[in-house]
Order: structure tokens, then sequence, then C-alpha cells
């Protein structure tokens, strides 16, 4: 077995063909309660190289050991010193002792941190180096660049002042001092030295003058940003405040030279204009004005409103030229808007569907739709202007529109016939012609589009067709079969007979109308229903008449504007863009618009505000401006004492307000008027049930509802809340709560008279009157009054009515008799007439 005695240790093996270098030795450390730790420090000796052929020179023995590895942070060295000789390392020098350990160790670790130390204050030191280094280096190459510019500045002066003589130096400069190693010689030139072992020629320098006495650069020219900043004729640059001066002067100095040209302007001047206003389309101070306003006579602030006329002289005054426009230039005037034939298109037509409730106009639609549209409104009838776009199976499009047929939306189909191309009329076959029949008849008239007879119900075993179209001739209504040009289609929506019939109807009467649009420009609409939704805000069903919307668009509608956010379809599908005969429902609103409103797109939010706001102003001024009375209606209203019914509606969609409002209007009679207090779309909210409370006014929500807030604060004031979804039932409702209104409807009858002829005296009773009937019955138990000269003196009742000392109930006329009254009434004469008569209530009606 070898003997392992003789290995060395891991780390103190010495390297090969060279003495070793580094002593390992272990200290001991005591810490408190017992604790201690052994450390292996190492101790490196200088290795010393010698010549070949020398002896080893010995290290000295008090050399330093180096300081741990863990605890030395060394900084690196530019470069890597030459080895040296390894010296004979000294005998190892045991540690016996603990003092001898630890002072060797404090030793060890101070001489680490004074490494330490060391190292970081020699890394600040070459970083600050750094820096200086760079700092100079760029004042160096600016120094450097700023010396070229001037050099070729000067070069280039040179050479345009080249014909003429050298200047002389100036008085008091110091002489050109020669450079060291040469001579100066006169005549001689200093570019060429003397012969030496370099010879060095150099360029020519021109001489720069020197601040003196007789600098005058003050007085070169004037002062210029580009001079200051640059720093030319000087090394200093120049101050701020100093650049104002010199700014202030050149301002004055311009000012000096004389009044400069006065701006005249075309100053835009519409029928009424604020003084400021005004003074700002001038660019004049509004001070001015002012004084010149004081001067004309007429006082006014910046605020206050002038004529055309007054702003016509303030503009001549001041020299400017004026313009005068009318209000109504501000708005939107899309009559004078022709599109060129060139870029007109076809467009699918638009087709209204109008007649009588009940005969069938919802019905036709859900069967060329293929849905149920009818199903969702309620009782039956249709209560909103419906929108809706069918793909007929020739792939071509048509647009319908459905109006209800209640005589209460009278606007909606007047509204209906507006906006449409074609106009299919719905006659029951069963029914005949009806009034809202008639109506439609007239709107159709009236708005001079083609109609299409559709006669409906011919399923029905009691339908007549052929009287329907005889009871159009009182119409002057001629349909083909009977040699007229108006064509007439028998359907039956419930059975789907005929459609095909009809819908080509439709399509022969738009290829006779040529319908075409320019679907590339701006949008224009109509509205043909608004509302407000809860969650998504006024929204507002247009008709795309030219042009194609696109999201994003900014227009005005009415006296409302806005931008497209989204549009949905006729099936509630997202679209981005709609052409012509389109309809589609808009979000973006700032306010909900009223039923056939004109929707322009414009071309910023600048000009639909401008535009919005002269409408509201219009509507202001209607609103706020009162009919002129006559002499007569004037003391009429004095003197009469109408019941005012006040109401608060409120609908789901605009169209229905309008229908309600209407309605209820033409429930008033010379008794008793309907006041609306207010109207509009939406659900019920606290602001409607405080003004209801004010008034005592009931509200009508049609199709809507209070919020929570609204409903309390409608039970904590007593507020009646009227809910309906049906138009004939709030309108039977109102004429009621109308004549409950009034009351009774009190009728009198007299039923005798009689003449006074004698008074006497009754003793406790009063006086007694002896009469003489004339004409009827005077009976005890009816009420009885007193004339005098046809003016009434006493109401009241008989007490008593005796004939020769008897009671009797009644006296027929001819006969006399006496009377007398209660309350004791003793003011009778003879002359007075008695009337006897009875009072009946009945119940009122509208």
């Amino acid at each position: 077995m070898t003997d392992q005695s003789d290995k060395p240790k891991l780390g103190t093996r010495p390297p090969l063909g060279l003495k070793r270098t580094v002593e390992t030795g272990k200290v001991k450390q005591s810490f408190s309660h017992g604790r201690s730790n052994t450390v292996v420090v190492e101790v490196k000796k200088r290795r010393i190289l010698g010549k070949p052929g020398e002896a080893p020179v010995a290290a000295p023995a008090a050399e330093a050991p180096a300081p741990a590895p863990v605890a030395a942070v060394s900084a690196p060295s530019p470069q890597r010193p030459a080895p040296r000789p390894a010296a004979t390392p000294a005998p190892r020098r045991p540690v016996d002792d603990i003092a001898s350990r630890r002072e060797l160790q404090e030793r060890l670790l101070r001489e680490a941190e004074e490494a330490r130390m060391t190292s970081l204050s020699d890394a600040r030191r070459r970083d600050d180096r750094a820096k200086v280094e760079q700092t100079e280096d760029e004042k160096r190459r600016a120094e450097d660049n700023r010396k070229a510019e001037d050099e070729s500045a000067a070069e280039a002066a040179r050479i345009a002042a080249e014909p003429a003589p050298e200047p002389a130096p100036a008085p008091g400069a110091p002489a050109v001092e020669p450079e060291v190693g040469e001579e100066s010689r006169p005549g001689e030139d200093r570019a060429y030295r003397k012969p030496g072992p370099v010879q060095v020629v150099k360029r020519p320098e021109i001489a720069r003058p020197v601040r003196g006495r007789g600098d005058d650069r003050r007085h070169s020219g004037k002062l210029t940003v580009t001079r200051a900043l640059s720093g030319e004729d000087d090394n200093r640059a120049r101050s701020l405040a100093a650049l104002r001066r010199a700014r202030e002067k050149e301002k004055r100095a311009h000012q000096s030279a004389g009044p400069s040209a006065k701006q005249v302007r075309d100053v835009v001047v519409p029928e009424s204009i604020t003084v400021q206003e005004l003074a700002n389309r001038m660019a004049e101070r509004g001070s001015d004005l002012i004084k010149s306003l004081f001067k004309m006579g007429s006082p006014s602030a910046l605020v206050d409103t002038i004529d055309q006329d007054t702003a016509e002289l303030l503009v001549t005054e001041f020299g400017h030229n004026i313009k005068r426009v009318s209000e109504s230039d501000v708005d939107i005037d899309s009559a004078a808007d022709v599109d060129a034939p060139e870029t007109l298109v076809t467009r699918p037509p638009v087709v209204t569907i109008m007649g009588h409730v009940d005969h069938g106009k919802t019905s036709l639609l859900d069967a060329i739709r293929g849905a149920s549209v009818q199903s969702g409104e309620a009782g039956g009838i249709t209560q909103h202007i419906g929108a809706y776009q069918v793909t007929l199976p020739d792939k071509s499009k048509v647009t319908f529109l459905d109006t209800p047929g209640h005589e209460a939306f009278t606007e909606m189909r007047q509204r209906g016939a507006n906006v449409t191309d074609i106009v299919i009329l719905v006659v029951a076959a069963d029914d005949g012609l009806r009034p809202q029949t008639i109506e439609a008849i007239n709107h159709t008239k009236a708005a001079g589009v083609p109609m299409i007879v559709a006669i409906n119900k011919i399923d029905k075993p009691e339908a007549k067709p052929q009287k329907v179209r005889e009871e159009l001739l009182q119409y002057e209504i001629v349909v083909e079969d009977m040699g007229g040009d108006v064509q007439d289609v028998e359907i039956s929506a419930l059975k789907k007979t005929g459609l095909d019939k009809l819908l080509e109807a439709i399509e022969l009467q738009a290829e006779i109308l040529e319908l075409k649009a320019n679907p590339d420009r701006p949008a224009e609409a109509t509205v043909i229903e608004a509302r407000l939704d809860k969650g998504r805000g006024p929204l507002a069903t247009v008709l795309v008449q030219r042009g194609t919307l696109k999201v994003g668009d900014i227009f005005v509608v009415g006296a409302a504007s806005g931008k497209v956010r989204a549009m949905l379809d006729d099936h509630g599908r997202p679209i981005k863009e709609a052409g012509p005969a389109v309809p589609v429902e808009v979000l973006g609103l700032s306010a909900v618009p009223s039923a056939g409103d004109p929707f322009t797109v414009v071309e910023n939010e600048a000009r639909a505000r401008e535009v919005a706001a002269y409408r509201q102003t219009l509507l202001d001024r209607k609103r706020t401006t009162s009919a002129p009375i006559s002499l007569e209606n004037m003391f009429a209203d004095r003197s009469s004492t109408m019941i005012e019914f006040p109401l608060v509606v409120k609908a789901d969609v605009q169209g229905s307000a309008e229908a309600i409002v209407n309605a209820l209007n033409r429930l008033s009679t010379d008794e008793i008027k309907v006041r609306i207090l207010n109207s509009g779309v939406g659900a019920i909210t606290e602001s409607d049930v405080t003004l209801a409370s004010a008034s005592g006014a009931p509200i009508i929500g049609f199709n809507v509802r209070p919020n929570a807030k609204a409903r309390e604060v409608a039970t904590r004031h007593k507020v009646e809340l009227r809910y309906y979804d049906v138009i004939y039932h709030l309108t039977d409702w109102a004429k009621g709560a109308m004549a409950g209104e009034l009351g009774p409807e009190i009728i009198e009858t007299v039923v005798g008279r009689a003449e006074i002829r004698e008074v006497f005296s009754a003793g406790k009773h009063g006086k007694a009157a002896g009469l003489l009937v004339v004409e009827g019955i005077i009976r005890k138990a009816l009420k009885a009054r007193i004339t005098r000269d046809d003016v009434i003196t006493y109401t009241g009742e008989i007490a008593s009515l005796r004939r020769f000392k008897d009671d009797v109930a009644e006296v027929r006329a001819g006969l006399e008799c006496g009377v007398t009254f209660t309350q004791n009434f003793i003011d009778l004469k003879a002359g007075d007439f008695l009337e006897t008569f009875e009072v009946e209530e009945r119940a009122r009606t509208l």
C-alpha cells in the first residue's frame, strides 16, 4: 500500500518548474457565545526573476501579504506588468498563539479594506478625468468649427476685396510676434523659415482687429439675431436684454417711418349682430365701436344687439366694406343643390302602404316580408311608421313604409305620402271606402305620387271588389278595368294570393317613374320616426333620399346635431353605410328630433352647430311669439270661463306623441280645453312628475313606464299615472275625465208662473202673497223665485200653499191662491212674478 503522507495537500501543490509563490495557513476566529471559525489564509510572495547565470535574489522577509481574495477588490490595470523572476519563498513561520493569529487577522482585514477604498477612489478619479476630457474635446471641436467659419468668412471677404490695397494695421495694435526660433526681417515673408533641419511653410493669417479705444463696431450696422447668436466680431454672446432692446429700437424706427396702410375688410353682417361680434369681424377694438355708437346717440355695451343699418354705419365709418346677409342664409338649402344627370344611378322605389284601420295593411306587409309585424303591435293596430326593405325574387329591392290607419295618425300618413314614390291604397273588399281611406286618398293627391289600389280580403264570402271600384269614382280615381290609369290588384293577405301581381305592378310603376339618385355625395334623408332609448340615447329612423350615409358622418337634423356612431338596418343588424332609398336607424344624436325633419350631412361640427342653433332660435321665437288678437276676441277671452284640463304626455316614439297631442286637442270644446303641459319621448321622469304635481295634472304614459324615483315622487305627491298602449283607449278615458271635470249637466224646467196681486201680513211667517196663476202649475214641493222687472229678488222654496184657508198641493192656471216663503221673506210687492221650476242633472258627454 502506497504511503499517502508525502502527497501535498489540495491547494499547496507547487507549480511545475517553478518555486511555490503562495503559502497557505489557517487562522481560527473566535466569536461570542463560544462560537469559532477557521479561515484559510494565503500569503503571496513576490516573484523575482534574475538574469541567466546570476544567483537568485531573496525577497525581503517583511513583505506584506496580499489581502484575501474574498475581501480584495482590485482595479484592472491598463497594462500587464512584466513578469518578474520567482523569489525563493521564505520559510513559513508557524503561528502558535491566539494573539498572533488575531493580530494577523485584523491586519489582513484592514489591508483588504484599504485596498477596496483605494480601488474605488481610483475608479472615481478615472471617471472624473474622462468627463473632463470629453468636455474639453467638445469645447475644442466647437472652437475649431467657429474658427473654420471665421476663416471661411474672412477668406470670402479677402477674395471680394482683392483689388483693394492691404489695410494698415490699426494704431495701437501690437505687432505680430515672430514664432520661436525665427527672426523677423524686414521685407522677408515669415512663412519661410531660415535654413534648418526642418522648414515649415504656414498659410498667411489675416490680421484681426483688436478691441480697443478705436473700436467702432457698434456703428457698423444693425444687430441681427444671426449675428448676435453666431458671436461674429465677438467671442461673447449678446444677452437677451440686449436683443430685446435692439428689437424695440428697430420697431420704433419702423413706426417712426410712418403709419402703415389700413387693411380694408369685407364684413359680413346679418340682420342682427352684437357689438362684440361686429368688432371681431372688423378686427377693431370694441371700445372704439362703443365710442362711435355714443357719438351717434346710441350708447351700447359689447353684449348689446344692433340692427343691420346701425352696423352698416359703423362699418362704413371704420373704412370697411359691408356685405349684408339674411339669417336664413345660415340654413341649408338643398333645393338649389341639383345633381348632374351623369351622376345618377337607379335606386329602389319607396312604397307606402295606406288605408283605413283594420283593412289589412300590416298583414299585407307581413305576407310580403315573410315576418309577423302585426303580432308586435298593441291592439292589433299599427301605431308607428315601420320602414322595411324587401328583396324580391328577381334580386331587386323595394322599401316599404307601413303607416297607421287610425284617425289620430293623420300626420303620420301625410308624412309617409311626402317621402314616398308609390302609394298602395289598401281597401277591404267587404267594407269599402272608410274615412281614413278617403283621407289617405287626399294625402296621396296632395303629394302628387302615383297610386296602386290593392283590394284586400277577397277570400271572404261578402267581398264585393266591383263595389270598391265604383266607390273610388266618387273621388276621381278610375282604375284600369274601368278605362282609367290607376292599377288595381285583387289580393288576400291572409291567403297570400295575388301578391305576385301586386309586386309586378310596383315594378312596372317604378320603371315608368325612372327613379334615380346620386350615391356619391353627402347623404340627405328624412326622419321617419324618432325615439329615446334608455341605453342608447336618442334614436332616429331615417330614409336616405340621395347620397350615402356612413358611420362617422357629421349631420344636422332639425334643431339637433350629432355624429353617426352606429347604424342598424330593419333587422337590427349593424351596417357601415346606407345608400339611397335605404331605411336605417341612426345612433349618435344630441336630442330627439321631430318626425319629418330633414337629415343632412355637413362638412364639420362647427357648421352643424351653427345650423342647429339657427333652427333652435326659430323654434324658440315661434313658441314665445303670440298671434295678434282682435278687439272682439280680446274681450271674449276676458269674459270667458273656460275650464282647462292639464295633461303631461310621454310616448315611446315622436310620431305617437304628436298623434296623441293632436287627438287630445280635438277633444276641446267651448267649455273645457285640453292644455298639454309637456309632451316628449322616453320614460316618465322625476321632472315630469314635479311638473304635473304643480298643476294637478295626470300623466299619460303611452308604451312607457316611470322609473323608480319618479314612481316614488308620484306616490308622495299623489299624482295620477295613466298607462296605455292603444290610442283609442286613451282618447276614451280623456273624454270621460274632461266630462267629469265639467260636472253633471244641470237642466232647469219652468213648471208654473203666477202674478202677485196683493200682500198680506202672516204673523210669525212674515208676509203672505195673493197670487193669480198665469200659466202652468204652482206646486209646494218645487223651488221658486220672485222677479221684479225681470230681476231675481228671491230664490228659495214655498213654505205653504193655501186656497180658501185649505192647504193644497198644487194650483193650476186661472186660479187664485196664497203662499208664504221660507226664511221669512217680506220684500214682496204687488206686480212681482213668482216662478216655480224643477232642476234635473244629467251626465255630461263630449
